[in-house]
C-alpha cells in the first residue's frame, strides 16, 4: 500500500518555520490545539517537531519572560528533546508504522527533503480499524 494514502497535505496540516519567534509558535500551537508541531527551515525542509515539553523548557531558560520579550526569542534556538522521524514519500507501510508507534505524528517529505504534509497515527489506526471490521462481518 502507498504511504500517502494517509497523507494529510502540508497545505492543511498547520507548521512553523524554524524562524518563527516563541510568541508565534506558542499562538499557533494554541489557536490548533496541538501538543506538537513541525517545524520547517525556509526552503520549505523538514528541520524537526516542536513539542509542549520543548517549548516548557526552553521558556524556563529565560527570566522575566513576558509576552513581548517573546517576539524576540527564535524558536530555533530551543532546544528539542526528540524530533519526530520523517519518511520519505516513497517509503514503505512497515517504515511508517514503525514510526508512528512512538510519534503522534509522521511528517513526510519528498526526494529533496521539503515538507509535503504529515501522516497522523489516527488515520492508520482508523484505517486498520476499518480493515478489521470488514473481515470480522466476512467470517
Amino acid at each position: 500500500m502507498n504511504i500517502l494514502f494517509f497523507l494529510k497535505p502540508k497545505s492543511e496540516t498547520a507548521y512553523v518555520y524554524d524562524h518563527c519567534t516563541l510568541r508565534q509558535v506558542l499562538e499557533t500551537m494554541e489557536y490548533h490545539k496541538y501538543a506538537s508541531i513541525p517545524m520547517l527551515n525556509k526552503n520549505g525542509e523538514y528541520v524537526g517537531t516542536i513539542t509542549e515539553g520543548d517549548l516548557l523548557w526552553g521558556i524556563k531558560r529565560y527570566t522575566n519572560l513576558n509576552l513581548k520579550a517573546a517576539e524576540n526569542i527564535f524558536i530555533q534556538d530551543f532546544p528539542r528533546k526528540a524530533d519526530y522521524e520523517a519518511v520519505s514519500a516513497g517509503s514503505d507501510m512497515e517504515d511508517l508504522v514503525r514510526k508512528a508507534m512512538n510519534q503522534n505524528f509522521v511528517p513526510v517529505v519528498d526526494d529533496q527533503n521539503k515538507f509535503i504534509g504529515i501522516i497522523t497515527r489516527r488515520s492508520i489506526i482508523e484505517y486498520c480499524y476499518e480493515k478489521l471490521k470488514k473481515i470480522d462481518k466476512n467470517s
